[in-house]
């Protein structure tokens, strides 16, 4: 069967209010009427207007009718998706196969009984994405939130709600996970139940740390001494400060680990620690003296295999 644009019956246009809808009905119902009119295909016409009425007047039923209206053009096949009924009586009038197969089986005068085959249309899902700090993520915790969620008035005009909601972030989650709150999302058609909200998980940028996964990447500074003779010191983590070694001749750039030191989690994450040798400023005449005489005691070329 082929779909009906209701809109084109009426000869409205898709942002018509329901006076405009009224109007154009009564006026092509007066001019259809078979028992009045002349027209060709009065009857055909008079039907066909009305069913298109019965649709439009109705907000929760023009609402499901243009669930379907972006998908489908005039002239095309149309069936209706598997399930997609609705929970609206028609018993009383005539209507097409299209108008059955849109919004349910019914009875129509004279057979024995009426039945209605209820629409139950689950509420779309919402998106959204929220930052957390890397402690949050680490520790876990709990944020009260308000969200806007799109929601529709019985005239069909769309407006946001704020729901305050408040949600649990389990220790060791990680950017790129989803929370799922269930029946948080739009609201559902003819009873169906709500969308569910999901919240993308977001790290705010850390003055120390940055995580990949579930491991903690972090650049530690030390001194040439430190880096030359070896040291232990403590290191901080997003568990708390932690006894690390540095062993005697350790180089910029080079690579650490604490193992199982990151996000927890089976297996938990690790914590790697990139050196990088930081060198006192010569700002002063007895700092300099200290650089001269360094470099006369240990005479030393970095880039020898340059040359």
């Amino acid at each position: 069967m082929q779909y009906k644009d209701y809109y084109q019956i009426l000869g409205v246009s898709r942002n018509a209010n329901q006076d405009e809808i009224k109007r154009a009905y009564r006026k092509l119902a007066r001019k259809y009427h078979p028992d009045v009119s002349k027209e060709k295909e009065a009857e055909h016409r008079f039907k066909e207007v009305g069913e298109a009425y019965e649709v439009l007047k109705d907000p929760q039923k023009r609402a499901t009718y243009e669930q379907l209206g972006t998908h489908w053009r005039a002239g095309e096949e149309f069936r209706a998706p598997p399930g997609f009924n609705s929970n609206f009586d028609f018993s009383g009038s005539e209507f097409s196969d299209f108008f059955d197969s849109l919004f349910g089986d019914r009875r129509t005068p004279g057979r024995h009984s009426t039945r209605r085959s209820p629409f139950r249309r689950t509420g779309k899902d919402q998106h959204t994405k929220i930052a957390i700090t890397l402690e949050e993520a680490y520790q876990g915790s709990t944020r009260t939130l308000q969200v806007q969620v799109p929601e529709m008035e019985s005239n069909r005009q769309i407006y946001t709600k704020t729901h305050t909601l408040n949600v649990k972030f389990p220790p060791g989650i990680i950017q790129g996970q989803k929370i799922r709150l269930s029946g948080q999302g739009s609201v559902g058609m003819g009873g169906g139940p709500n969308g569910d909200l999901y919240l993308e998980i977001e790290f705010q940028p850390h003055r120390l740390y940055r995580a990949e996964g579930r491991d903690i990447y972090m650049t530690l500074p030390i001194t040439p001494w430190e880096a030359a003779l070896g040291s232990t010191m403590a290191v901080p983590t997003l568990g708390g400060k932690v006894e690390m070694k540095i062993q005697a001749g350790s180089q910029s750039g080079q690579n650490l680990r604490l193992k199982g030191r990151g996000f927890p989690g089976k297996p938990p994450g690790d914590h790697y620690i990139l050196l990088q040798i930081v060198t006192p400023k010569a700002n002063t005449e007895k700092a300099r003296a200290f650089y001269r005489k360094m470099a006369q005691e240990l005479p030393f070329n970095p880039r020898a295999d340059m040359i």
